[in-house]
This record gives C-alpha cells, sequence and structure tokens, in this order.
C-alpha cells in the first residue's frame, strides 16, 4: 500500500508556476534587485515580463538596473518593457512645497535627484500596453507584483477598466496603516510618490489584493550580521549586493549597527512560501489625495465607498527567521 501510494505521488503533476509580471522602480540592488532575484530563483514563480515605473529612480535608471540584475541572476532573456517616467499628479514642485509647508522627508528618491531627459518618449506607452496585452490574453492567470509606485498599473486600469477582473492577484509592497511613514510621517514612499495611482488600485475590482505595508516591514530587519552571510558567498548578484548594502545604503561596511527592512523581498518571500505569513486582515483601504500632510496615507474606506471595490489583504504577521533564510539562501544561489 505504500509502495502505491508513493508510485501516485511521484506520478502526480507538480502545481504550476503562478505567471507573473514583475512591476518595480529598481534602483542599483536594494531590496527590488533582491526581490527580482528571489522570484528569477525559484519553481512556485514563472516571471513572464518586467515593466518600469519612476519611484526609487528615474524610470531610465530603472530600466537599466533591472536589465542588469537580470542578467546577472540568469535570466537575461526576461523582456523588461519601460513604463510610467512620472506620477498620475504629483510633481516634484509639490514635493517641494511639501517639504517647506510640513517638515523634512526621510526618503523623496526620484525626486531628490534631477530628471534625466527622455531619448525615446514613445517607449513609455510599452509597459502599459505590455501590462493590458497579457492580462486580456490570459484572463486570471497573471498575477503583477507591484515593488514600487503603481502608476502603470493606475494606467492600464484606466485605459481598459474590464482588466480588474481579469488580473489573478496583485500582491505590493506599498502603505501603511498603523506606523508611520518612511517618506513624510504620514506616508509610506511608494503611496506617496503617486497617491492617486495607489487610491485607484486598493478601490479596484481587482478580486484578490494582498498588501505587504510597513507594518509588517518594520517587523523584516535585516542587520550586518545577515549581511555578511550573504556576502560571504561571492557570486556575481552578491558582488552587486555587498556593493549596495554595503557601501550605498544602509552602508553595512561603515556602519554595522545599521538595520534595514527587507521592503519588497516580503512580496517575493510570500509567493514563494506563503505558509511563512500570518492570515490577513481583511479590509477595504483607500488613499488620501487631497493634497495637504496628509497626502499618501492610506485610510479605512467604507464597504459601499467605490462600488464593485475588493477588499484589500493586508500582511500583518512573518515568521521573520525563515524569510531571512529564504531570502538568504537564493540570494546566494550560484547560477
Amino acid at each position: 500500500m505504500n509502495l502505491f501510494l508513493v508510485s501516485v505521488l511521484l506520478a502526480a503533476p507538480m502545481p504550476a508556476a503562478e505567471r507573473v509580471i514583475i512591476d518595480t522602480d529598481c534602483g542599483y540592488f536594494g531590496d527590488d534587485g533582491s526581490t527580482l532575484v528571489m522570484l528569477l530563483r525559484n519553481e512556485a514563480v514563472r516571471v513572464e515580463a518586467i515593466t518600469i515605473v519612476s519611484g526609487n529612480v528615474w524610470a531610465d535608471d530603472a530600466l537599466r538596473n533591472a536589465k542588469e540584475i537580470t542578467r546577472l541572476a540568469g535570466h537575461g532573456e526576461i523582456p523588461v518593457y519601460l513604463g510610467a517616467e512620472l506620477p498620475l499628479r504629483h510633481t516634484l514642485e509639490m514635493a517641494e512645497q511639501e517639504k517647506r509647508r510640513w517638515g523634512p522627508m526621510e526618503f523623496r528618491g526620484a525626486f531628490g535627484v534631477p530628471r534625466p531627459v527622455a531619448k525615446e518618449p514613445l517607449r513609455r506607452v510599452a509597459a502599459v500596453s505590455e501590462i493590458i496585452r497579457r492580462v486580456e490574453r490570459n484572463p486570471g492567470q497573471i498575477t503583477i507584483a507591484g515593488l514600487g509606485p503603481l502608476t502603470n498599473v493606475a494606467l492600464a486600469l484606466r485605459q481598459r477598466p474590464d482588466i480588474a477582473g481579469k488580473i489573478r492577484r496583485m500582491v505590493f509592497m506599498g502603505g501603511q496603516l498603523r506606523v508611520k511613514g518612511n517618506s513624510t510621517r504620514e506616508a509610506e514612499f511608494n503611496f506617496w510618490f503617486d497617491p492617486e495611482a495607489a487610491s485607484a488600485v486598493l478601490r479596484s475590482a481587482i478580486r484578490e489584493k494582498v498588501m505587504f505595508g510597513l507594518d509588517i516591514c518594520n517587523r523584516a530587519m535585516l542587520g550586518k550580521k545577515g549581511f555578511d552571510e550573504i556576502v560571504k558567498v561571492e557570486t556575481p548578484v552578491t558582488k552587486r549586493f555587498r556593493e549596495d548594502f554595503g557601501v550605498r545604503y544602509p552602508e553595512f561596511l561603515k556602519n554595522p549597527k545599521a538595520e534595514v527592512s527587507l521592503w519588497d523581498a516580503l512580496v517575493a518571500a510570500w509567493m514563494i512560501q506563503p505558509r511563512l505569513f500570518g492570515r490577513p486582515e481583511e479590509l477595504y483601504l483607500d488613499v488620501e489625495t487631497d493634497f495637504g500632510p496628509m497626502y499618501g496615507k492610506v485610510k479605512l474606506a467604507g464597504r459601499d465607498a467605490e462600488p464593485g471595490a475588493a477588499p484589500v489583504s493586508m500582511m500583518n504577521n512573518l515568521n521573520c527567521a525563515a524569510v531571512y533564510a529564504l531570502f538568504r539562501d537564493l540570494l546566494r544561489e550560484k547560477r
């Protein structure tokens, strides 16, 4: 009987890998780069495309970084599409006004550096068009992993509202509900950079929206010991990881007491091993879009605030040690 059961199990087909579009504002490496590597190096997920948005850096820089990191991870064949350079409404001038009127900001991302001159402006529709094309051709099969501001997704929903019901699920890092922000005091960076886009996604009819906000990200910290464990295995990926986390931010090589959140990497960890996370809260959420000191802040919304809106699954709990081990092992993997 036991031999029969074993033969049945061996003959059973493996579950199909989740088909994913990664939407990212990838910096030199950081949490976006770590997440790209994690999602590219596992059997639970099949990355079909990467779309680029401005946020941490301007879209042209993010495009270059994402291409370099996918190549280092051994997956240079993954297509990368340039997307929105600017938020739906938010501007550098508005950010400057926020700083003057409501106090210093912890992080401004691309708004803190000069904006490059676009060489090929028409390319910028590619990411939005590609999201629409892939979702429409594969209804109910495509997951979008949002690692930056949600501008590309919001533009896709604006152009084709009907695709909301065709997206399998939206898994994203952004926002916060019960902790302070990390851009302004009231807002997490991704949502602050484009509050209108975040609001459009949270209020959309996408049937499953899984949110990793600062409420859970603040509990998943990487320290010098974890950094050392990763960089002691030398690969092209860990060399870039070392240069960014060690020399740039949070400067582990200069400040051994530094800590940094895993942020976007929690999206990858959940998609690969959801059992490492607790049950989410099911909430109806929105984002403050009135320009003021609360701009970009997540807020509770009434169930009837937006007809047809689906609730958001806000993640709050995780097995930190197991998530870190997954993060470490996938980054150190030699390919």
